[in-house]
Order: C-alpha cells, then sequence, then structure tokens
C-alpha cells in the first residue's frame, strides 16, 4: 500500500513536470498546473496519515518536493503575470 502511495505521488510529480516543461502560452496554464500540484500536495498528505506516518522519511521528503514545486510555479505564475 505504501508503495503505492508513494508511485501515485511520484506519478502526479512527473506528470506536472512534464506539463510545466511543456511550451506556456500564458500564466493560465501554469496556474492550471499549480492546481494539480496542490491536489498532489492534498493526496501525499491522506497517504502519509492513512499509512501513520511511516514511510522512512520518503513520504515526507515528497511532500516536502511538492510543496517545492508549488513555491516555484508561484513565482513563475507571478512573472509570467508581470510580463
Amino acid at each position: 500500500m505504501k508503495k503505492l502511495w508513494m508511485s501515485c505521488a511520484l506519478a502526479i510529480a512527473f506528470a506536472a513536470g512534464a506539463l510545466v516543461s511543456a511550451q506556456v502560452r500564458d500564466w493560465h496554464d501554469l496556474d492550471k498546473v499549480h492546481d494539480h500540484v496542490v491536489e498532489a500536495i492534498h493526496e501525499m498528505e491522506r497517504a502519509r496519515a492513512a499509512n501513520h506516518y511511516d514511510m522512512d522519511g520518503h513520504g515526507a521528503k515528497a511532500e516536502q518536493l511538492l510543496r517545492d514545486t508549488e513555491h516555484e510555479l508561484r513565482l513563475a505564475i507571478d512573472s509570467a503575470r508581470r510580463h
């Protein structure tokens, strides 16, 4: 079960990365990706809670990487809105 949740979180993170790396036409594209990353963060929180936060630190690391991704996307959206 733990591996399933980790695989799901990594798949969502990978998909979000693929969407970000695609050509961005306007900040609305980034905003949609941001929404998916925020959703992935919430899914990861639920997965970690369901597993009693016992994932040998990997769940916490995955969640932190998603939070870092969310932060960078927010900065990218702000930058795109200014240009």
